[in-house]
């Protein structure tokens, strides 16, 4: 029995799951801004607009991300972390993409709209080398420095990348921690992968990719270890 046939039954159930996140309202998640950061990864020129890894389905969140930004501010939230893929030349992550987001390239750069935010100047950016945004990166120490914060919104691309890696870590560090009232919230609308078909990876000679499936499985991986997956958030 293939692979195909013996998982249907799962697919079904994760894409009902995924069908059926709930929509919140950020009233119902912030009861205290200052507890509450949003922590972004990767929402630069080269996954969403220039480069080799830019993918129209990653700048369809752009919009949502924004508006999320916004609302967040105005309901008081002040910390705005901003992990973004600033490789060097000769980065050890280039034997398995090709290079992408090099320092000082218009790909490494925030989105522009992002920063055309009123309150820009407020994020904190920090540069990562690999898919962690942990990982050499001083999110760790920054986060040492705010022990008050407990909620955490994560946003980015891609969902089985290095928005996996951002949600992961924020909840096994809370975890290790005996941090109980620690959250970690994805809204759905606000993460997505990127897609390579079978035919187009054979061209390419390229490992294939289903951004469909993946963006899915790992959004319910998330879920299963503790992460919580929202459709939207909204006012």
């Amino acid at each position: 029995m293939s692979l195909a046939t013996k998982s249907r039954a799962f697919i079904d159930y994760v894409e009902g799951w995924l069908d059926g996140l709930p929509t919140v309202k950020l009233s119902k998640l912030i009861d205290d801004p200052s507890r509450v950061a949003v922590v972004s990864v990767d929402i630069i020129n080269g996954f969403c607009t220039v480069g080799p890894l830019a993918s129209p389905r990653v700048q369809g969140i752009v919009k949502p991300i924004v508006k999320l930004f916004g609302d967040c501010h105005a309901a008081g939230v002040r910390h705005f972390i901003l992990t973004q893929d600033t490789h060097e030349p000769d980065a050890v992550e280039f034997k398995q993409y090709p290079p992408h987001c090099v320092r000082g390239h218009v790909e490494s750069q925030t989105v522009p709209e992002l920063l055309k935010l009123p309150f820009a100047d407020e994020f904190v950016v920090l540069e990562k080398n690999s898919i962690s945004s942990a990982i050499n990166t001083g999110l760790d120490r920054w986060l040492d420095e705010h022990p008050e914060l407990s909620t955490f919104i994560a946003v980015g691309d891609c969902t089985d990348l290095c928005t996996y890696q951002l949600a992961m870590h924020l909840r096994l560090r809370a975890n290790a921690r005996q941090h109980r009232d620690a959250r970690v919230i994805v809204p759905e609308n606000c993460v997505q992968t990127y897609d390579t078909p079978v035919k187009v990876a054979r061209q390419l000679g390229i490992p294939a990719h289903d951004g469909d499936l993946l963006h899915a499985i790992f959004l319910y991986n998330m879920w299963t270890n503790g992460v919580e997956v929202v459709k939207k958030i909204t006012r």
